[in-house]
């Protein structure tokens, strides 16, 4: 399965603990498509709400196509996600849920050429839980330099 990376949510993981993801669609209009295709997108602050049924990503910035002229697009506008009816209720039912939030982790296109994203149920994390993330990220490089050494 070959993916083109367009953005990547790094801190996302360090964040929050992530539950369950699925990979959801996007409606985009053609200039959004053409940005995408440039590599130009950031998703670090975005996020997944619900409303009438469905679910949107709010404040994902997609900037405008250099050649789009009028039929440009907002770069920060509500953009709808498309997901199964099952998944859709799942992951509504997950958001509801006291402390969970909807984080996109990362924009891609897939085999198919489609834009994709991939979309996480999260629970924010403490700052005890960071530090031990922290923790537990130093003490693999610091094995992985004796393993080297070592030989």
């Amino acid at each position: 399965m070959v993916r083109r990376l367009i953005a990547d949510n790094r801190k996302a993981r360090f964040n929050y603990a992530i539950e369950e993801s699925v990979e959801a669609g996007l409606v985009l209009t053609g200039t959004e498509v053409k940005a995408l295709r440039e590599g130009r997108a950031n998703i670090a602050e975005a996020y997944a709400a619900p409303a009438d049924g469905e679910l949107w990503l709010i404040n994902a910035h997609i900037p405008e196509y250099k050649s789009g002229n009028r039929y440009n697009h907002e770069p920060r506008r509500p953009r709808k996600l498309l997901l199964h009816k099952k998944q859709l209720e799942t992951f509504l039912g997950l958001a509801k849920q006291g402390g969970m939030t909807l984080v996109p982790l990362k924009l891609y296109f897939n085999d198919r050429g489609v834009a994709k994203l991939e979309l996480a149920v999260a629970r924010g994390k403490k700052l005890h839980d960071k530090r031990q993330t922290i923790k537990d990220r130093d003490w693999q490089r610091q094995k992985q330099r004796l393993m080297r050494a070592k030989g």
